[in-house]
């Protein structure tokens, strides 16, 4: 057969399989039935690209970057023993029927940390990943695994800090150096490390997307980085760098309206890394946070309000209500009826907004305020004063004694609760007699409301011949005379 000949069949057996190929593939899409699904409406970013440059250097890959930054990027492990109240545990005919039935369970969980003092082995991680941890154990970039000793934590900002011992031999801690986070623009590129879902340490990249985020549900004084570098669980406490690979912040949250385990759409939350190194220093010193207050009280500048007040509609705000005696307030001259629009230059839309502000400066913090007084604008510098965080129920009244009282943790606060907490009563003690415990918030005293510690001790300031605070407890509500 010629090979002009044998070309033109080889062509012809070709078309006529793709053909039947193509036959049938348009034969079973139209017998297959037509499904109605939905196609969720969701916009979907297109994806940044890194710059081809920074600092003037080629960057024509992370790597370098990262092989200095991941091996200070640790894995958190943490085991709490959880005691299981078994109603038959204490039926003798029951233990000798099921002698091996546990007494407790361990839960454990996996996050992220990030070593910071490689001279003393601190770690920074978030309060929610050792939270009621007995023991917590971290696994180094090169498999190492070190027992970790709690420094202290704040729930109200989720920034904990732990100390792991430095090794004697082998390849010595590497840690990362802090940014300044101030210095963030919306648009930077951004990298985060963790260890999400428990499956290693895994680095995403993306922006900046926003800072000074303050509106997460749940979560206590914020001032969050807003990225879209994937954050998942596991990857709570782990690293946000620049691309120098300075620590710009500690990966905290992703939000997704149908939870953590649907998935990362892009919304995920850091702290910044000058509001971690504030809080480590602390707690690196004292164990503990301190905070300033004006010792003041609030509510929101409404349109109703704002013509009472003489103020133009849309003006928002917080009104000052109280101003307590002795109070960074009281010395900075405010007023009741005094609307703060901003604190620092930073906007002020209502009493949360400011409470907020507050609860991220330190005692004895100089701030400028913004006000609106009888329809004026003005300016008025403050300088803030520590509140106590707990106080003995003794300090405020006698028939309190045995009960220790504490400030809300402000992640409640922000799911509309607010009060006291009564953090404990001992037995046999007087507010035990009384009712009162451990658990309970109180609402207020009298007819009087306390929203915090420094309204209570104003409304017991004058100690009531009858003694009546008003409770929560559980999802009820009632009242308690002690006597």
């Amino acid at each position: 057969m010629r090979a002009s000949t044998r070309t033109t069949l080889l062509a012809l057996v070709a078309a006529a399989a793709f053909g039947g190929f193509s036959a049938t593939l348009i034969r079973d899409a139209l017998e297959a039935p037509a499904r109605a699904e939905p196609v969720p409406a969701v916009s979907v970013p297109m994806a940044a690209s890194l710059p081809v440059t920074v600092d003037g250097q080629a960057l024509p890959s992370l790597a370098p970057m990262l092989r200095r930054v991941t091996p200070a990027v640790v894995s958190v492990h943490s085991r709490q023993r959880v005691r299981i109240n078994n109603p038959f545990a204490g039926d003798p005919f029951f233990r000798r029927m099921f002698p091996d039935i546990p007494e407790e369970r361990i839960n454990e969980s996996l996050g992220s940390g990030v070593i910071v003092d490689a001279t003393r082995g601190y770690v920074l991680t978030n309060h929610h990943v050792i939270e009621g941890a007995d023991e917590v154990s971290v696994t180094l970039a090169d498999g190492r695994t070190l027992s970790a000793e709690f420094v202290g934590s704040d729930a109200d900002t989720d920034v904990a800090l732990m100390r792991i011992p430095v090794p004697d031999s082998g390849a010595p801690l590497q840690a990362i150096a802090l940014a300044d986070s101030s210095t963030l623009q919306v648009g930077d590129f951004v990298v985060a490390v963790g260890n999400p879902f428990g499956v290693g340490q895994t680095v995403t990249s993306g922006i900046v997307s926003a800072v000074g985020r303050a509106n997460v549900p749940g979560v206590g004084y914020q001032n969050f980085i807003q990225t879209d570098a994937s954050i998942n669980p596991g990857n709570s406490g782990g690293a946000l760098v620049n691309l120098r690979g300075e620590l710009v912040g500690i990966n905290t949250a992703s939000f997704n309206p149908r939870g953590s385990m649907a998935g990362n759409i892009g919304l995920g939350f850091a702290i910044p890394a000058n509001l971690a190194r504030n809080v480590m220093q602390q707690l690196a010193s004292t164990g503990e946070v301190r905070r300033g207050s004006l010792g003041i009280d609030t509510q929101d500048l409404d349109d109703r309000l704002a013509a009472t007040l003489g103020l133009a509609a849309g003006t928002r705000g917080a009104v000052v209500t109280r101003v307590h005696a002795d109070s960074a307030g009281a010395a900075a001259g405010l007023r009741p009826g005094d609307v703060i629009v901003a604190a620092n230059g930073e906007r002020i839309a209502d009493g949360e907004s400011l409470r907020n502000f507050q609860g991220l400066q330190a005692p004895d913090a100089r701030i400028t305020l913004d006000l609106r007084r009888d329809g004026r604008a003005m300016q008025i510098q403050a300088t803030l004063r520590e509140q106590p965080r707990t106080l003995a129920g003794q300090q405020l009244d006698p028939r309190l004694a045995g009960a220790s009282l504490a400030e809300l943790p402000e992640a409640l606060r922000r799911g509309g609760v607010s009060g006291v907490l009564v953090e404990a009563v001992e037995p046999s003690s007087r507010a035990a007699r009384g009712g009162l415990r451990a658990g309970d918030i109180v609402l207020g005293a009298g007819n009087t409301r306390a929203a915090d510690l420094a309204a209570l001790r104003a409304a017991l300031s004058d100690p009531p011949r009858r003694l009546v605070l008003h409770i929560q407890r559980g999802r009820g509500q009632g009242s308690l005379v002690l006597e």
